[in-house]
């Protein structure tokens, strides 16, 4: 593995974690700490990687920095009843351009990605989501991202990488393996009409911030499609998440967004996660430290209760339901083992999309479908397939 790209966690950060009684996380996890004692992966399932980096950050510059007060908190917290094990891999230092650890965090995704190790990367800024889905190049398989934010992050085909334009530069620079980008708790005055248009035009996916806080529970299917997340902590409000000079006044609460990571691990399909945008120099009494190490500390858990119930082989744990609507039978799947329900396209030939033909549903999709209604999320798929 690529590890020469990482800086090893600060061992006097270790030795104060070592303080804490034995049942704490800092106590309980391998910690990259010494260049020649790296640890040993075979048994590992989460891997953490700080990423140092706010070159292109746009009115955030200090994200990045001081990673370790993340670190800090995390190691404090008390595990739960988890039988998977977790390292933190140190940080991916700034290259000599921004390039180079996009680069440099790249060959560490794919290597750890291949190897079923799930990377939970601390930015740095937004922008390293690029880096982030290009690192599945080499996978050769579309790619389903997942944005927490309050702004799409478009920007004009000819602007610069940076935090608030990463996402045109995943849409529009090849290969394109992006299949299905979902926006989760998009504010309205935030993003321009045309980009809204624009997300619907591409069959694209976004829930506005009041729609989910009324239903959290509707972003589950959607975060149980996803193989990368991004959370940008400007969804998060000032009050909740202070560290951050993008930090605007609405946004989802503490316990939203843990409730949100953890439908991120929950999801067995979720192969990275990250979280950005946090700025120490602005976090009053480490709120925004606390913060981020609970929605690892919660999308660890999920992680660890992940079903394994993606229906695909044997059906014998599933129910099927048939539902004729307009012109077709809609087949719909609900897993015995987590209640969980999935709709499905039939797809006859075999092409590169055939791992989007069972879409994530709730069971209110299941209802509208024997009330006439197509699902929505049915619908986008189905058009981007044929």
């Amino acid at each position: 593995m690529n590890f020469e790209y990482l800086k090893p966690v600060d061992e006097a950060l270790l030795a104060s974690a070592k303080m804490q009684t034995n049942q704490t996380f800092g106590q309980s996890i391998a910690v990259y700490t010494q260049q020649d004692n790296f640890p040993d992966l075979s048994t590992i399932k989460i891997a953490i990687i700080g990423v140092e980096e706010d070159r292109a950050s746009v009115s955030n510059y200090g994200t990045g920095s001081n990673l370790d007060e993340i670190r800090k908190e995390l190691y404090k917290l008390y595990p739960g009843n988890w039988s998977l094990q977790v390292a933190d891999l140190g940080n991916i230092t700034q290259g000599n351009s921004i390039n180079d650890t996009y680069f440099a965090l790249g060959q560490v995704l794919t290597a750890l990605i291949k190897k079923n190790i799930i990377p939970v990367i601390i930015g740095g800024s937004q922008d390293i989501t690029f880096a982030n889905y290009r690192a599945y190049d080499a996978l050769e398989q579309t790619v389903n991202l997942v944005a927490v934010d309050n702004k799409f992050d478009f920007g004009h085909i000819d602007d610069e990488l940076t935090s608030q334009t990463f996402l045109s530069k995943i849409v529009m620079t090849e290969p394109n393996n992006l299949f299905n980008y979902a926006n989760i708790g998009y504010q309205t005055y935030f993003n321009a009409q045309n980009e809204i248009d624009l997300i619907d035009s591409l069959y694209f996916e976004a829930y506005r911030l009041g729609e989910v806080t009324n239903d959290l529970p509707i972003v589950e299917p959607v975060l149980r499609d996803a193989d990368v997340v991004s959370i940008d902590l400007s969804a998060v409000k000032n009050a909740d998440a202070p560290a951050n000079q993008n930090a605007e006044p609405n946004g989802f609460s503490g316990a939203e967004i843990c409730a949100i990571a953890r439908y991120a691990g929950i999801s067995d399909k979720v192969s990275s996660f990250g979280i950005y945008e946090y700025n120490a120099k602005f976090d009053i009494k480490n709120i925004t430290a606390k913060l981020v190490s609970q929605m690892i500390w919660y999308f660890i858990e999920g992680v660890n209760y992940r079903a394994n119930d993606y229906p695909f082989g044997l059906m014998d744990n599933y129910q099927k339901f048939i539902v004729p609507i307009e012109d077709q039978l809609l087949n719909f799947y609900k897993s015995n083992k987590s209640g969980r329900w999935w709709m499905e396209i039939n797809i006859t030939k075999n092409n590169k999309f055939k791992r989007h033909a069972l879409i994530p549903c709730t069971y209110q999709d299941y209802v509208s479908a024997t009330q006439q209604e197509i699902p929505d999320r049915w619908l986008k798929t189905l058009k981007k397939i044929v």
